[in-house]
């Protein structure tokens, strides 16, 4: 069964298109992984500091070994001064 997550990142206002920048260079080596069947990254239009991550995975062991990459490791290090709000990520199934 696919694993889907939504991880939210809420930038500090002066800090969107740091952040921004950081978020889409997990893209192409994310699409690579083992497993990823959809990974975007979206920017909510009404509020430009709000941006989401919607994933699909194969299962949980493609997403767990995405958990341990070094480039998501880097980007939540690089990522947590540029945020307003805690990191929300959230693992769902398909009903």
């Amino acid at each position: 069964m696919t694993v889907h997550i939504v991880a939210r990142f809420v930038a500090r206002p002066e800090c969107v298109d740091e952040l921004r920048t950081l978020l889409l260079g997990m893209l192409a080596p994310t699409r690579q992984e083992s497993g990823c069947l959809r990974y975007e990254l979206l920017q909510n239009a009404a509020d430009p500091t709000d941006f989401t991550f919607v994933e699909e995975w194969t299962d949980a062991a493609a997403i767990n070994a995405h958990l341990e990459t070094p480039h998501l490791n880097a980007l939540v290090a690089q990522s947590q001064p540029l945020l307003a709000a805690a990191l929300d990520v959230r693992r769902y199934a398909v009903c």
